[in-house]
């Protein structure tokens, strides 16, 4: 890792914050000792690697594309794969939980293997699991996805704020006392999520859910903390509904994750039109542009490195 007043490295925009007293994760009354918030980590991860999050989506026909057989030996060998070889390379990387659940108890194993090797290896994780509930339910998730001590703890997970967005307080403060992050659905590029995201109009879901997300950050205590820990999943191939529904993400002072890299059709013109002035927030995400070159190490880390010299030319915001 660069010393704490390194450069900003092209294409993230953010220099890794210096590591002083306001950052320090003991400055904080009930944050976990000697953990850094997850924005802050999350930045010198950018400027010390790249911008650029990998998905670890073990699909069967990816699997099988790879020679391996759909089983929990198969998902632990290709999970490993992918995390040793872009580790080095990604910002990030992102396990799809739904994938590994399919395999029941093994599967979940399999996980709880993936996220603890790759805190051995200072590699941050993203648990995808979109989680969302209310009471105590959405406690247990939280527990289960950010308590220290959970097998399950990853650097950060995704939520789901459908059933309102304070009904995700459990894991918003746990995510804070333990100096992990969360990252919100707010405007998907799946068809399906206009019909709840973009409802309202003028006073959209969406743009509830953006403001909601940016006063986490602005909290008092959280404000000298820049980059904050609580971020938004923005589609990178959301286009101009982020405009057409006056989404302000420049404001949010946190992450916002953009799946739909590669594959999915968005490149750097995609990013800069989508996200302009908050495109130094963005941790684009690609799994299957870099995943398809598998399965030996070399393939993928040059893959992965492809994918993230892309991002660093990304054009300037006006």
């Amino acid at each position: 890792m660069p010393a704490s007043g390194a450069a900003s490295r092209p294409g993230t925009g953010v220099a890794p914050p210096p590591a002083q007293p306001g950052n320090s994760a003991t400055a904080e009354p009930g944050r976990t000792p000697g953990r850094e918030p997850f924005g802050v980590r999350l930045a010198r991860a950018r400027v010390a690697r790249s911008s650029l999050c990998v998905g670890i989506d073990p699909h069967p026909a990816l699997l099988a594309a790879w020679g391996l057989n759909d089983s929990a030996a198969g998902l632990e060998r290709f999970s490993l794969s992918v995390l040793d070889a872009v580790g080095p390379v990604a910002a990030a990387v992102k396990p799809q939980v739904a994938l590994y659940e399919r395999h029941g108890s093994r599967g979940i194993a399999v996980l709880e293997t993936v996220l603890a090797r790759a805190a051995d290896q200072g590699t941050l994780t993203i648990a995808d699991a979109k989680r969302g509930d209310i009471g105590s339910t959405m406690t247990a998730y939280a527990e289960a996805w950010l308590a220290d001590g959970s097998p399950l703890a990853a650097d950060a997970v995704t939520l789901n704020p459908y059933l309102g967005f304070e009904s995700l307080r459990p894991a918003l403060d746990l995510a804070r006392s333990t100096g992990r992050g969360v990252f919100v659905l707010a405007l998907t590029s799946n068809p399906e999520g206009a019909s709840v995201q973009h409802a309202g109009g003028a006073a959209s879901v969406a743009l509830a859910i953006t403001r909601a997300a940016a006063a986490e950050n602005s909290i008092p205590h959280e404000a000298s903390i820049t980059p904050g820990s609580v971020g938004l999943v923005v589609g990178a191939t959301a286009g101009s509904a982020v405009k057409a529904l006056g989404l302000d993400l420049a404001a949010l002072n946190g992450p916002i994750l953009a799946p739909g890299v590669g594959a999915q059709g968005a490149g750097a013109r995609e990013l800069a039109a989508t996200f302009g002035k908050a495109l130094a927030l963005v941790v684009p995400t690609s799994s299957r542009a870099v995943l398809a070159a598998g399965p030996t190490i070399e393939a993928l880390r040059a893959a992965a490195r492809e994918a993230a010299h892309e991002l660093e030319t990304l054009p300037s915001a006006d």
